[in-house]
């Protein structure tokens, strides 16, 4: 399980002064559920995740993942949390599976269950045509994959997905899909950030729309098609973010 509570980070900009990036964001996300942020690049919503990773600091807020708290606990969380963005780093010179190895004896699994989880994740992200590659002379969409096998390996129970399909083909992109849906199905807790409405439409059990630094709508993509009586998510959206302008628009005028 996943809470998060008023969690808000600033950072001092030389020419813009001081910066909300993220502004007393607050949602809880279940086991065996998707929780997904949308919003458009630098609404905050990698700022929000990297938090919870405690890849970044809040500066104010609390959040607890698996029952561990992100500023008092962050080792805790790291070993409960598989993490994924579209830029997770791999090391060129290792082979996928040499990549899978070595992170599985970094977080201490025995030999045998490693080489059977190994071969799991090989079949269910479809590595195994190049397995025995180098990483470094992977496609993006293959490296990705690995990346994802590389952050699940050691099955944590929570899972943190930050736009993982930008820039892939389709095809990659339905095997990513997919395995984030067997992953709810699995029970674990998933929070999954997109700026594609398809993605939330078909993953999302509950949505946030991240606008600004802010949550400015949250329910599912009906209750929010509902909420603005927009019967497209995008439309929806786009309502949502036209409205919160408008209204702080309105009350810097009035300052």
């Amino acid at each position: 399980m996943i809470v998060a509570d008023q969690l808000s980070k600033i950072f001092r900009d030389k020419k813009r002064g001081l910066v909300r990036a993220v502004d007393r964001v607050s949602f809880t996300c279940q086991p065996g559920k998707i929780f997904g942020l949308l919003g458009a690049n630098g609404a905050g919503k990698t700022t929000s995740l990297r938090m919870l990773g405690t890849l970044l600091e809040p500066t104010r807020g609390k959040a607890t993942v698996a029952g561990f708290d992100v500023q008092s606990q962050p080792e805790e969380v790291r070993r409960h949390i598989g993490f994924l963005s579209n830029s997770t780093a791999l090391y060129g010179r290792l082979t996928a599976r040499e990549m899978l190895d070595y992170f599985g004896k970094l977080n201490a699994i025995e030999p045998a269950i490693l080489a059977r989880r190994t071969d799991e994740l090989i079949e269910r992200l479809e590595i195994g045509d190049f397995q025995h590659g180098r990483c470094d002379k992977l496609s993006t969409g293959q490296k990705q994959r690995v990346s994802i096998a590389r952050s699940i390996i050691h099955q944590p129970p929570v899972m943190i997905f930050d736009e993982p399909t930008t820039g892939l083909d389709v095809m990659t992109s339905q095997i990513i899909m997919s395995f984030i849906e067997q992953c709810r199905d699995d029970g674990l807790t998933v929070v999954f950030s997109t700026h594609i409405m398809s993605e939330v439409e078909r993953l999302c059990d509950e949505v946030a729309i991240v606008h600004r630094g802010k949550i400015a709508a949250q329910g599912t993509v009906d209750e929010i098609k509902t909420q603005t009586n927009q019967p497209v998510l995008e439309n929806a959206f786009l309502k949502i973010a036209h409205d919160l302008d408008a209204n702080q628009s309105s009350a810097q005028t009035e300052n």
